[in-house]
């Protein structure tokens, strides 16, 4: 995640393959989450196939996992590369039966 002028972070995006491709990167939790937030709130509004590569995250708390539970009602929702923690969050709150995550970016194209 890039920094901008006023020290928010910013999210890379990009198309690919009939997705929209969010990269989230870095911890996330009530005072990091709103770039991305703002970021996943826009992209699903605007696209059918939204796909979140999560690889780079290093923490995430349950603010992460509420917006992508969110997200997943707003779209068709895939989350690609999660680590070994997020895969722990997923597993411990029951998510990983509600959320489409994949091994990787290439995995969660359509």
């Amino acid at each position: 995640m890039s920094h901008g002028p006023d020290g928010r972070g910013t999210t890379v995006q990009y198309e690919r393959e009939g997705a929209w491709v969010v990269v989230a990167h870095g911890d996330y939790d009530t005072n990091t989450i709103a770039p991305l937030e703002e970021a996943l709130d826009t992209a699903a509004r605007k696209h059918t196939c939204l796909v979140v590569d999560v690889s780079g995250v290093t923490f995430a708390d349950s603010t992460f996992l509420n917006l992508l539970l969110r997200i997943h009602h707003m779209t068709s929702l895939r989350v690609a590369g999660p680590t070994r923690q997020l895969r722990h969050l997923f597993e411990i709150t029951g998510t990983d039966t509600v959320l489409d995550t994949r091994d990787n970016i290439q995995d969660a194209l359509p």
